[in-house]
C-alpha cells in the first residue's frame, strides 16, 4: 500500500476518526501513519530483520525522510541533536538485539538531559519473546532506568494509541525519551485503522503546568526584598521555551544571572548582567555570587554536583532559595529549598512578571548597587585570561574565541563532544541565543558532536553548524562522516587535537601526581587523509597565525564538510576548576594554584 504526500494531510485529518472508513492496514503502515500525523520529518535509523516490514512501509511513502546512519548510537544522537535545536520530538529507528543495545548510550544521553524523543525498536515475534531467539534482548528491562517510559506493543490494534501516548509523554512535563518496542509479527499483521487518535488521556500521567499562586506571591516578596539577589537558570528554561520570559524578568529587576552548562544561551552572554557559566569550570563571579547571595531564584535547574560542588560547603552560607521546576522530584533533591514552585517555567515566570508589574514594592536600589560593586570586583580578576600572545603553539581557547568572533553575528549552531574542548567552548563561545549550544551535559557522552551536527544541519540547512571536538571524542562516531556525505549535511569540524584524552590527563596531573595512565593517544590517524577518504575536505593547522585563515576558508566552503585538525598545546588545562569534593568557591585559577 502506498503512503504518499497526499495522505499526510489525511493522516492528520483522520485523527478524529469521524466519517472515515475503516481500513485494514499492516502494523508497520499504522506506525508510519502515526509518525506522519505527528508531523515527523526525519527518522534516523539502521535496518535489520525485526524492522524490515517497517522499512518496507517507509519505502512506500515520501513525506518522511529516513537517514541511514552507520551505527545505531549515532541514530539516536542525531535525533537528539535535532530535538535540542528545534524543540520537536526526535525519532530514531533501530532493530532488535544489538540494534537496541547499540542505541542505549544515545537513549541514556537524552534521558539525562531531558530531551523529547521517541525511539522505535524492533523485537522478535511475540511467540519467540523469552526463548533466547536470534537477536532477542529484553528491551523494556534494559531501557527502563534510562527512559521516561517504554512500551512493548503486543497487538497491532494498540499501535496508533501507543504512538500517541509515546509522543505525548516525550514532549510534555519534563521531556524525555520514550521507547516503543514492536515485535516483528505486530508490524506485519493487519488491523482495522480508522484514523490516528486526536487526544490522549492517561489517568496516571498528568503533569502540572500552572504554578501555585500563593507560592509565586511568596517568591515575589522574597525577590523584591533581597539585598543580594541572584538568578540561577538551567536547561529547563530552554526546554520550556521560557527564554523571553527570563530575559524580561532579569531586565525588569536588574539582578545578576547565571546559566548552567545546559542553560547557556537562555540569557545573552553579551549582556553585562550575565556573570558567565557557574560550577566546576565556572567563573569566579558566577560561583562567588552563588555562594554569597541572600536570595536565590533557581529556574529549571537541579543543583547537580557539577554546579554546587560539595552540598555541605554550599549550605554554610544562609540564603533563601526559590526553586521553579516542572519536575517535583527535582525540588529539594540535593539542596533544601524554601519556596518550591512546581509548574511549567514559562507559565510561572509569566505570572511572576505580571505580579512584579502590579507590585508597588521595588528592589532596594542601594543594596543592589553595593551587590553589583562586589560582583564587579570579582569579575575584574578576569578568571578566563590565557596566553593570547603565544605565537609558538595554538592555544585551544584561541580557536574557540576566534570562531566566536567570526560567527557571533551569523546564524550558527555549535555542537561539542565531551572533555576539555567542551568546557573551552562553553567558556569562550558567548552564546546570545537559545538552542545554539548543543552538548551532552548529564551523561557526558563522547562521540555526540558529529551526529548532533548532522541532525541540526538537516533541520537547519541554511545555518552554519560547527562541531568543537577533540581527537579522542571524534573517533567514537567518526564513521558518520559517511552519513554526512550521503545526506549532504556540510558541517564544519574543529578538532582541538592535543594528542591526549585532555580532561583525563588534566585530572591525572592534578590528582594523580602526573601519572598519565593510558591518556596519551599513541596512534592517531592522519585526520586530513581520513576526511578526504570519506569525500570531505581536510585541513591541518599547526600555527596560531593560521587559525583564522583556516576558519575563513572552511566557512567559504559552504557545501562541503570540512575537518580542521588544530594541533593545540598538549599542556593546557581548563581553569577555573573546582576539584571533586570541594566547594564552588574553592577554585583553582591556574597553574600557580597547583
Amino acid at each position: 500500500m502506498e503512503i504518499s504526500k497526499a495522505e499526510l494531510a489525511s493522516a492528520a485529518a483522520a485523527s478524529s476518526g469521524a466519517g472515515n472508513p475503516t481500513q485494514e492496514l499492516m502494523g508497520a503502515e499504522v506506525l508510519v501513519k502515526a509518525l506522519q500525523a505527528e508531523g515527523v520529518q526525519y527518522v534516523w535509523g539502521y535496518p535489520g530483520g525485526a524492522v524490515l516490514y517497517i522499512y518496507d512501509a517507509f519505502y512506500k511513502q515520501d513525506t518522511i525522510q529516513h537517514v541511514l546512519v552507520r551505527h545505531e548510537q549515532a541514530a539516536v544522537h542525531a535525533a537528539d541533536g535535532y530535538a535540542r535545536a528545534t524543540g520537536d520530538v526526535g525519532v530514531a529507528l533501530v532493530t532488535s538485539g544489538p540494534g537496541l543495545t547499540n542505541a542505549v548510550t544515545g537513549i541514556a544521553t537524552a534521558y539525562m538531559d531531558s530531551i523529547p524523543m521517541v525511539i522505535i525498536s524492533g523485537q522478535v515475534p511475540t511467540a519467540a519473546i523469552g526463548l533466547d531467539a536470534f537477536q532477542e534482548c529484553d528491551t523494556v528491562g534494559i531501557t527502563r532506568p534510562i527512559v521516561k517510559h517504554n512500551f512493548l506493543v503486543k497487538d497491532p490494534k494498540d499501535l496508533a494509541m501507543t504512538m500517541k501516548k509515546a509522543f505525548h509523554i516525550a514532549r510534555s512535563g519534563r521531556p524525555g525519551p520514550v521507547v516503543v518496542d514492536v515485535p516483528k509479527d505486530v508490524s506485519f499483521k493487519k488491523t482495522p485503522y480508522a484514523g490516528y487518535p486526536d487526544k490522549v488521556e492517561m489517568r496516571s500521567y498528568n503533569p502540572v503546568r500552572k504554578g501555585h499562586g500563593g507560592q509565586i506571591r511568596k517568591a515575589l516578596q522574597l525577590l523584591l526584598n533581597a539585598k543580594r539577589p541572584y538568578i540561577y537558570t538551567g536547561g529547563g528554561v530552554l526546554l520550556g521555551n521560557a527564554c523571553n520570559e527570563l530575559r524580561t524578568l532579569v531586565d525588569m529587576l536588574g539582578y545578576p544571572v547565571t546559566n548552567t552548562l545546559m542553560g547557556l544561551g537562555a540569557y545573552p552572554a553579551s549582556d553585562r548582567k550575565f556573570l558567565g557559566m557557574l560550577g566546576m569550570h565556572g567563573t569566579i563571579e558566577a560561583n562567588n555570587a552563588m555562594q554569597n547571595c541572600d536570595v536565590l531564584l533557581a529556574v529549571g535547574a537541579r543543583f547537580d554536583d557539577r554546579v554546587i560542588g560539595n552540598p555541605k560547603h554550599f549550605a554554610q552560607n544562609e540564603r533563601k532559595i526559590i526553586h521553579i521546576d516542572i519536575d517535583p522530584s527535582s525540588i529539594s533533591k540535593r539542596v533544601k529549598v524554601d519556596i518550591p514552585i512546581v509548574g511549567d517555567v514559562k507559565d510561572v515566570l509569566t505570572e511572576l512578571i505580571s505580579m512584579i508589574r502590579e507590585s508597588t514594592t521595588k528592589p532596594d536600589a542601594g543594596a543592589l548597587a553595593d551587590w553589583w560593586k562586589t560582583i564587579e570586583a570579582w569579575r575584574s580578576r578576569d578568571c578566563l585570561k590565557y596566553d593570547r600572545g603565544n605565537k609558538d603553539v595554538i592555544k585551544p581557547q584561541y580557536v574557540v574565541e576566534t570562531l566566536w568572533n567570526m560567527t557571533k553575528d551569523a546564524d550558527a549552531y555549535i555542537t561539542s563532544d565531551v572533555g576539555q574542548h567542551q568546557m573551552w567552548a562553553a567558556q569562550y563561545y558567548r552564546f546570545d541565543e537559545p538552542r545554539r549550544w548543543i552538548n551532552s551535559g548529564g551523561l557526558g557522552t563522547m562521540g555526540v558532536g558529529i551526529p548532533y551536527a548532522m541532525g541540526i544541519k538537516l533541520a537547519k540547512p541554511d545555518s552554519e553548524v560547527f562541531t568543537i571536538t577533540g581527537e579522542g571524542s571524534v573517533q567514537m562516531c567518526i564513521q558518520e562522516l559517511s552519513t554526512c556525505l550521503q545526506y549532504n549535511t556540510p558541517i564544519k569540524i574543529c578538532s582541538l587535537n592535543n594528542r591526549y584524552l585532555g580532561m583525563v590527563r588534566q585530572w591525572q596531573e592534578i590528582e594523580y601526581s602526573g601519572r598519565y595512565s593510558h591518556s596519551y593517544m599513541d596512534a592517531l590517524p592522519n585526520f586530513v587523509k581520513l576526511a578526504e577518504a570519506y569525500g570531505h575536505v581536510g585541513m591541518l593547522i599547526e600555527r596560531p597565525q593560521d587559525v583564522e585563515p583556516a576558519l575563513r576558508e572552511a566557512r567559504k566552503l559552504k557545501d562541503r564538510t570540512v575537518f580542521m585538525d588544530f594541533r593545540t598545546d598538549p599542556t593546557e588545562n581548563v581553569f577555573p576548576m573546582v576539584k571533586a569534593g570541594m566547594g564552588i568557591t574553592e577554585m583553582l585559577l591556574g597553574a600557580e594554584d597547583l
